[in-house]
């Protein structure tokens, strides 16, 4: 293991996204646009910053066409988001948007709990998607979540991934990440996912989006890297989990990734130290410690405390 790591990886902020779509407060719109102000001005390449779905549903998220239209843009930083059908796909290309990004699920309970739907014809419906957002130039990424396991039925079907992967990928998504929706994965489990997937598409065509429920993240990335993958998906501060899978904990933290990828000599672009300063800004914003273990080591520090 940790034979050949690649020099070079691109971490996707999901923060404004994934990582406040859980919290029990709504987020003012204001506050939102200064966090995404905040991480465009750190090196990253993209931002996901937020969701067009119906308010009913994720009401954290209703403010989208503002925190889109409000968030100020910077060159070389694409800003995305989630859309779940047509009608969000339709606001989404409304607002300033750059790329879109729809989700899957590998197992069927999952599906229907997130999108009302079966598989099948979930990705159907996503298919129409994809073409209408190629059709206004805009790029599409994927989601496929419960890869490693799924909070209703438990294991999921290794077949279930490969085949909602190739269909994402034939419809014309660029990109597709892996999701570990309920944090079950481990490093084995991880390659063997990646061994049959590689074997079948190319590196760039996957990501990882690990949780970390289990404490496992960072030795998920890890055993990502040993296979070659190089874009993944993480949450400034640890913030996340998922309004559908009960329990979840939150995405990986930026600043854990960032500090382990820097003490590899693995480059990123992204300036660790703006991360923080974003995640302080969290911490008073929402009135709680946030789960990243680096975050929580600087704060101990500058306080002048150890443990």
């Amino acid at each position: 293991m940790l034979s050949s790591l690649p020099s070079k990886v691109t971490v996707i902020e999901v923060g404004p996204r994934d990582g406040l779509q859980s919290e029990p407060e709504v987020v003012a719109t204001a506050q939102k646009v200064a966090l995404i102000d905040d991480l465009s001005q750190a090196g990253y390449s993209h931002l996901e910053i937020t969701s067009f779905v119906n308010p009913k549903w994720v009401p954290q998220l209703a403010d989208a066409t503002e925190v889109a239209t409000l968030a100020k843009r910077r060159p070389g930083v694409v800003f995305s988001a989630l859309v779940p059908n047509m009608r969000g796909l339709a606001a989404a290309l409304a607002a300033p948007i750059d790329e879109v990004v729809i989700f899957a699920s590998a197992s069927e309970t999952f599906s229907r709990r997130n999108t009302n739907r079966d598989i099948g014809p979930s990705l159907d419906a996503y298919a129409e998607v994809v073409q209408e957002a190629q059709r206004a130039q805009k790029r599409v990424r994927a989601y496929v979540s419960t890869v490693w396991g799924c909070p209703y039925e438990g294991a999921v079907a290794l077949s279930n991934v490969e085949l909602v992967t190739e269909r994402l990928l034939s419809m014309g998504v660029y990109q597709v990440s892996l999701g570990d929706t309920i944090g079950a994965a481990t490093p084995l489990r991880v390659q063997r996912v990646l061994e049959a997937l590689l074997a079948r598409f190319g590196h760039p065509q996957l990501a990882l989006h690990f949780h970390d429920t289990r404490g496992m993240g960072m030795a998920n990335v890890l055993a990502g890297l040993d296979m070659g993958i190089t874009t993944y998906d993480s949450s400034l501060g640890g913030l996340g989990g998922c309004p559908y899978a009960p329990g979840a904990s939150g995405n990986i933290a930026t600043e854990d990734l960032l500090y382990m990828l820097g003490e590899m000599g693995i480059e990123t672009g992204i300036d660790l130290d703006r991360v923080i300063h974003a995640s302080q800004r969290m911490v008073q914003v929402l009135n709680r410690e946030l789960p990243s273990r680096y975050l929580r080591a600087r704060l101990f520090a500058k306080n002048g405390q150890c443990f």
